[in-house]
């Protein structure tokens, strides 16, 4: 009799542990499939969203998000025709990522030709190299069958137009003459004392000049694919790569754990690979929340208040989002699209 009791109450904790487990499978597949994107770009999660519902795969969703950014030029910071460089020149930089085949298409530098994403993809799918750069990267995308245009426009040559009216003010140079914070160069590096240390020379804080769009998508089946696109910082120096092209920096996707999309500061935050950061945090079983927020308290924690932002969501489509707090930068907003509402804005409060 005790027994049977026994196995009776075994039997029961088995089924009822059953039932538990299968609750929240079902919930976490009724939050799936899944699309994201930085920033307040409605237009991109809405682009995103279809292409995935349209029967298109994880990697032609972000590819969409991202497209529809160029083509609007998004807060003029995506796409041709913003963001001119210390030449005067818009460049453009995109990554896109395969988190069940680690595969990886990218372009930094890229000049003359509009659809930077367009161009990484083909980089993915017709090369077997990861990212390709400069006027090189523009004669493979020609050969693809991009169209080779110019990527200036009225706002841009007039932002250039101002800079330079301004005395190139402000600018991505240190510790060279002349004094950058006065004049436009060129520009030579500063002569050292015999004490081996430079004469002062004031540089100019990173401000917020630029915001990437980052997407992720998730399918119904737990596929994820992360993009990227950028004309880059403002007034950069020509030459100058950030980190949306820099798979770990930029984004970051692992098939069965989930990926990451930062948007910001490039400078510092590929120097810690936040996106990377945040999947491992993710796969050490981390919730998306607090492996976003320990990204960028890493990051802090040697740049305190830099400019910068990480989405997270992993394969069952559970997401969430980091900011740092950096001057009236306070608040960060980006877009989701769900079963339940597409595009909806959720906001955070940066720390």
């Amino acid at each position: 009799m005790c027994r049977s009791v026994f196995a009776l109450r075994v039997h029961l904790c088995c089924f009822i542990a059953l039932l538990v487990f299968c609750r929240h499978s079902w919930s976490d597949k009724l939050s799936l499939p899944l699309v994201l994107n930085t920033w307040n770009f409605p237009q991109a999660a809405n682009s995103g969203w279809n292409a995935l519902m349209e029967g298109g795969s994880v990697l032609d969703a972000v590819q969409a998000g991202c497209a529809q950014c160029e083509v609007d030029a998004c807060d003029g910071t995506v796409g041709p025709g913003g963001s001119p460089d210390d030449h005067g020149e818009t460049t453009l930089d995109a990554m896109i990522m395969d988190g069940d085949t680690y595969d990886v298409g990218a372009v930094a530098g890229l000049r003359r030709v509009p659809s930077a994403i367009g161009v990484a993809r083909a980089v993915m799918d017709h090369t077997t190299h990861t990212l390709l750069v400069g006027e090189a990267a523009s004669r493979f995308a020609v050969s693809m069958g991009f169209p080779d245009l110019d990527l200036t426009s009225n706002r841009s040559r007039k932002i250039f137009t101002n800079w330079l009216q301004a005395t190139c003010q402000p600018n991505f140079y240190k510790n060279v003459v002349p004094n950058p914070t006065e004049y436009c160069g060129p520009y030579k590096p500063l002569v050292r004392t015999a004490s081996g240390k430079a004469r002062p020379s004031a540089q100019c804080s990173w401000s917020r000049g630029h915001d990437t769009v980052g997407m992720l998508a998730v399918d119904g089946n737990g596929h994820i694919a992360v993009a990227t696109s950028s004309n880059g910082a403002v007034h950069k120096i020509s030459g100058r790569v950030g980190d949306s092209p820099i798979p770990g920096a930029g984004g970051y996707a692992v098939g069965g754990v989930g990926g990451a999309v930062a948007t910001g500061d490039g400078d510092t935050m590929m120097r810690f690979l936040p996106s990377y950061q945040a999947v491992e945090n993710m796969r050490r079983g981390m919730s998306p929340r607090e492996a976003c927020r320990d990204a960028v308290a890493r990051i802090q924690k040697f740049r305190p208040g830099f400019f910068g932002a990480l989405v997270c969501a992993n394969t069952t489509g559970s997401f969430d989002a980091a900011c740092s707090r950096h001057g009236s930068f306070t608040r960060f907003t980006y877009m989701v699209c769900t079963t339940t509402a597409c595009p909806a804005a959720h906001s955070i409060s940066c720390e």
